[in-house]
């Protein structure tokens, strides 16, 4: 089966929608990472503090990762587009799967980062006591309840 130079270009609008969502996700991380150092400076809660710096300090290696992923998938697909011009078929089929393959690890850490994002949250709400974490099981029973 032969790709044509359209294959790859129909991911570029997937690719760059994906970029923005990274470059906006690294820029409130570094925003609340300025914010909870300012916070730490002034003695405030230190032991809570850390433990969200260090959470958002492994989340802006996840990023800075997927946008590199991002990054690879965009250049490899150019390049991509460049074999099949030239009519290298089979060279265009290797390096289209590897930027399908980049795409895909840059997503999955996209999922692992938005997966610690609740536990910084739940870091954040854990000094308040009373809050339970009820699984949606019990939240829709609650709501029933009360109904």
């Amino acid at each position: 089966m032969d790709i044509s130079i359209n294959t790859p270009a129909v991911l570029f609008p997937a690719i760059s929608l994906v970029m923005l969502a990274y470059t906006n996700r690294f820029l409130a991380l570094s925003s609340r990472v300025r914010s909870l150092h300012e916070k730490y400076q002034s003695q405030e809660q230190k032991h809570l503090i850390h433990g969200q710096i260090k959470n958002l300090r492994y989340r802006i290696k996840l990023v800075k990762n997927m946008q590199a992923l991002g990054i690879v998938t965009f250049l490899l697909c150019i390049v991509c587009m460049y074999l099949i011009y030239i009519e290298a078929m089979g060279w265009a089929h290797v390096v289209f799967a590897f930027s399908l393959l980049s795409f895909t690890v840059s997503l999955l850490l996209s999922l692992l980062e938005i997966q610690l994002s609740t536990k910084a949250i739940e870091l954040e709400l854990s000094d308040i006591e009373g809050l339970e974490d009820p699984s949606v099981l019990e939240y829709i029973k609650k709501k029933f309840e009360r109904e």
